[in-house]
């Protein structure tokens, strides 16, 4: 289980996440919302442990994340963050294999496990026949699964996404949202990622946290949290919230507001 007791993050002296206490369930899906600037990267690289606590911490099965080594820690939990570099010419399947470092020593390589592992990692997020192809020649939505792919190849419980859907157009957008569901729903992955789209959140999240201005607002399900109080609140927009077909929270009519109140759910 990860989780969080009193976390204060910073930057230099600027302070970005503010005494957050949050816990991610395990073997669910978990979005982090709010605004730009409200700390939900800063709070992910935390929990990946790429950013040390200015005070209070993060735990990883009842351990500070600060305890674990690195490669201990990378066989635990995979980060993708929102502009991965791809290196030059890498095909999809070497950028998948480098999934596999945290699992070999450095004097010894399980090549037929690792061969193994990155196909199936390729199977699964539907990028095993393009294989071969440069990264840089695929399209949005495909390099966004060759990462997943990478990350999945990793052989971790636990998969933190920085904003996946960044850059991509709607379509491509629910399919990797969908491919994530799918890996949590029939393989148990953990997950937890940034979104801007309240409704992609409700639609796909079981748990949302919203975050403004680095302090936690809100944590629950998404019939919860997705309020038109809580929105007006936090985002400044006024929209009306319905029940779409899937039973999940749905928001329309937006409009800008000038709210400066905070409505907070316990």
């Amino acid at each position: 289980m990860l989780r969080t007791e009193h976390l204060c993050l910073a930057y230099d002296d600027k302070l970005a996440v503010k005494d957050v206490s949050l816990t991610v369930p395990t073997g669910e899906i978990t979005c982090l919302l709010g605004p730009n600037g409200s700390g939900k990267s800063t709070l992910l690289k935390s929990l990946a442990g790429l950013l040390p606590p200015r005070s209070g911490q993060v735990y990883l099965d009842n351990r500070p994340v600060a305890s674990w080594n690195r490669r201990q820690l990378a066989l635990r939990l995979a980060m993708l963050p929102q502009k991965p570099i791809v290196p030059e010419g890498i095909r999809v399947r070497d950028l998948v294999a480098l999934g596999r470092f945290p699992h070999r020593q450095w004097w010894q390589r399980n090549q037929s496990r690792d061969d193994q592992a990155t196909a199936e990692a390729m199977a699964m997020t539907g990028v095993l026949e393009l294989a071969d192809r440069p990264v840089l020649s695929l399209s949005g939505g495909q390099q966004q699964r060759a990462w997943i792919a990478m990350a999945l190849a990793q052989d971790t419980d636990i998969l933190l996404l920085d904003e996946p859907t960044t850059f991509l157009d709607w379509g491509y957008q629910l399919e990797v949202l969908e491919l994530l569901r799918t890996l949590n729903r029939e393989h148990g992955l953990s997950v937890v990622m940034s979104l801007h789209d309240l409704n992609q959140a409700a639609q796909f999240a079981d748990r949302i946290a919203i975050l403004a201005g680095g302090a936690l607002q809100a944590v629950g399900t998404p019939e919860q949290v997705i309020t038109e109080g809580l929105i007006d609140a936090v985002f400044r927009v006024r929209t009306k919230v319905s029940v779409g077909q899937n039973g999940r929270p749905f928001c329309s009519e937006a409009s800008t507001s000038d709210s400066t109140s905070a409505e907070i759910i316990h």
